[in-house]
């Protein structure tokens, strides 16, 4: 169900138009500012493909001196690693250079493929953020477009997000 489920998202946000996603991906900024411009650090994927974009949102978070932490595949977990020097990673996605970091941070942007009315996320089918929110301080935010709420059931290893962010506004899944 969840791999047919990702490969209909796949294609839909494919021909999601260009100029929908240009207005879509200026007004996520802008809901994601006015929801979190009072934190001070982001643990934020890195976007590629047709993922709804986090590069402006990443260069604006840097320009208002927040800490942005990106994350880098090593093993079978993810880790936050400060803004800096990247180089291609697992996947062919940009990772970066440094130092892993270990303390706690504050909002935590992952992306996804598909998210439920009970913020479950359907993401790449890795695992990787699962894992990390079992262990991590943090507000759990997904960050994609409208259309990407499906109806699915969750697994039992399925961490539920907090918030979910798209162009139409911020959705609470009551935590």
């Amino acid at each position: 169900m969840k791999d047919e489920l990702r490969q209909k998202l796949k294609i839909k946000r494919k021909y999601f138009g260009s100029v929908q996603r240009e207005v879509a991906d200026a007004n996520i900024r802008d809901n994601f500012f006015a929801a979190f411009g009072n934190y001070d650090s982001f643990f934020i994927y890195n976007s590629f493909g047709t993922e709804a974009d986090t590069r402006r949102l990443i260069a604006e978070l840097l320009k208002f001196g927040k800490k942005v932490y990106l994350p880098r595949v090593e093993g079978e977990l993810i880790v936050p690693v400060p803004f800096g020097e990247t180089k291609k990673g697992a996947f062919g996605i940009e990772e970066p250079a440094g130092q892993a970091f270990c303390g706690e941070i504050q909002v935590t942007v992952a992306p996804l493929l598909a998210v439920n009315e009970k913020g479950i996320r359907i993401g790449y089918g890795k695992g990787y953020y699962d894992k990390y929110f079992k262990t991590a301080k943090t507000l759990k935010v997904g960050l994609g477009y409208y259309f990407q709420f499906e109806e699915f059931c969750g697994d039992s290893w399925d961490e539920p997000l907090d918030l979910f962010l798209c162009e139409r506004g911020i959705f609470n899944f009551g935590k």
